[in-house]
């Protein structure tokens, strides 16, 4: 099946089948990083460094995506990673991260009005496939750790604004997945409630005003695409 990926999803802005690395995205690691709010306590200051500010784009970065409902496929030598979002604002926010990481990306619309996007098959994703399949399914490595960046591109991809709080959302079929990815978000602060699939997930629901304000330090900023609405917002 061939990629169309040459007009807006949201029907506006036309949107190229390769973003390139714009030089304005790509942060460097003394960037600005805003003072945590003042009920935050110190072992949130020390998260901040953690942040999506903190360091450099890697390749790393993409286990958030696994984390959440990314999938990974492996073909020979290579490796290639997919997502299916509800927006057309996903769409250009992780593309641009993937070509921030050079990674070449392409999008289509689904039949359900959503948006699938795939990478090209690419040997420096191999790493990423050896560490996360077991077989033909999903988990996490031992020692798998989240921090700013991988939340970020986590977020980009699934994540949900609440009234009371965020949501960040899981795998449908990724049940193996759910408990160590809960586990790595209790490492980084952010506790959250597990929610199935019949009470609006799979997701994790984040709540409270010291969780909430630290997830918005962590994954910094909002990109320039996605709306206000949809990304924590720093005190």
């Amino acid at each position: 099946m061939s990629l169309s990926g040459t007009g807006d999803p949201a029907g506006g802005e036309a949107l190229p089948v390769l973003f390139p690395a714009p030089a304005d995205r790509v942060a460097p690691a003394a960037r600005r990083t805003a003072p945590p709010p003042a009920d935050v306590d110190d072992s949130a200051r020390q998260l901040t460094f953690f942040g999506a500010e903190a360091a450099d784009p890697s390749l790393a970065d993409l286990a958030g995506l696994l984390a959440g409902p990314g999938e990974v496929v492996r073909m020979g030598g290579t490796a290639r990673l997919s997502v299916v979002v509800d927006a057309a604002w996903r769409v250009h926010v992780l593309v641009a991260e993937l070509a921030l990481r050079g990674v070449a990306a392409t999008w289509e619309a689904t039949a359900d009005g959503r948006h699938a996007v795939r990478t090209s098959y690419a040997r420096t994703l191999k790493p990423l496939a050896v560490a996360w399949l077991r077989g033909t399914g999903k988990r996490p490595p031992a020692g798998f750790h989240l921090n700013g960046r991988r939340l970020r591109i986590w977020l980009a991809a699934a994540g949900a604004a609440e009234p009371s709080g965020f949501l960040l959302g899981l795998g449908a079929d990724d049940e193996e997945c759910w408990g160590p990815v809960g586990g790595a978000l209790d490492a980084v602060g952010l506790s959250g409630a597990l929610l199935g699939p019949g009470e609006g997930g799979p997701a994790y629901r984040i709540t409270g005003r010291r969780r909430l304000a630290r997830l918005a330090e962590l994954v910094g900023d909002p990109p320039p695409a996605a709306p206000a609405t949809a990304w924590p917002a720093r005190s």
